[in-house]
């Protein structure tokens, strides 16, 4: 039976360090903007501001209506681009559809774009330079790096290609020396890949889609997803991979704590770049 690599845990061990670094540097200041009411965004940004506001961070959740304009959307951003008193901005996402995503993100300052979105935070984790890096799969590597996974020359296989978990993940796992293979939803064969996997990763919001005749015997496998079904909540990784794998993150209680945890460390290392702290390469911009 695997190992569980439980977020919980680590997430809290990094929560109380961030509230220290926050007391140490005197206080920080973090702003969400969520447009209309989408209730698991919400939800998950009520737990984003309780952690913040447990670490000593001043977190502000600015509600927005689902028809607001693009043009005040961007406006409020540039206004807490100029804002001193704001270390870290989010915007949760997705966004309604007459709103240019892809605008809007670049809108944010990137040395406040806590969610490592920019196209410069992302491009800089592209060159191996990482600045702000998004908060999952940070907390990802944190997960492995506690069970001490090897990463070294080991066959790494991410199933997803979002933005936001699986191109990061596979650039972090590229940075530790592993052989990386990228699958997504028109790859062909996929259990050839899996099987191959030392660390196998999953984040594509499918129901149990890798199931234990998919997964390397010993390896150590990490789910991302989080489905609601009728018999309640479930991975992308079918419950009983854990016969097989010799770590895996369970679904809940995995990687979700991990990645609030990563965010409030995210705006410590924001804040620490916004005072000079770290040089943060704006030069080359």
């Amino acid at each position: 039976m695997a190992t569980l690599m439980e977020g919980p845990p680590l997430a809290a061990r990094i929560r109380t360090e961030v509230a220290d670094e926050v007391r140490e540097l005197g206080g920080l200041g973090l702003v969400t903007l969520q447009v209309g009411e989408d209730p698991a965004s919400t939800i998950y940004l009520r737990r984003k501001h309780e952690a913040a506001q447990e670490a000593g961070i001043a977190s502000d959740d600015r509600k927005l209506p689902q028809d607001v304009s693009e043009t005040e959307l961007l406006a409020l951003i540039a206004e807490l681009n100029a804002d001193g008193a704001v270390d870290g901005i989010l915007v949760q996402l997705p966004l309604p559809p007459h709103l240019d995503e892809a605008r809007v993100v670049r809108a944010i300052d990137p040395v406040k774009d806590v969610d490592g979105l920019h196209p410069f935070n992302a491009g800089q984790l592209y060159l191996g330079r990482p600045t702000i890096v998004p908060a999952t799969p940070l907390g990802i590597m944190a997960l492995l790096a506690e069970q001490r996974v090897p990463l070294e020359g080991a066959e790494a296989v991410v199933i997803g290609r979002s933005d936001i978990v699986g191109k990061p993940i596979a650039h972090l796992l590229l940075q530790s020396n592993a052989t990386v293979t990228i699958c997504h939803s028109r790859t062909a064969d996929l259990a050839r890949y899996t099987l191959e996997a030392d660390v196998l990763v999953v984040a594509v919001g499918s129901a149990e889609v890798v199931t234990p005749d998919m997964v390397k015997q010993g390896s150590a496998v990490v789910d991302v997803g989080i489905n609601r079904t009728e018999g309640g909540i479930v991975g992308d990784v079918a419950p009983d991979v854990a016969d097989v794998a010799a770590f895996i993150t369970p679904v809940p209680g995995g990687v979700g704590p991990m990645t609030i945890a990563m965010l409030l460390r995210n705006t410590v290392k924001a804040a620490r770049y916004r005072r000079g702290l770290l040089a943060f390469p704006r030069g080359e911009r």
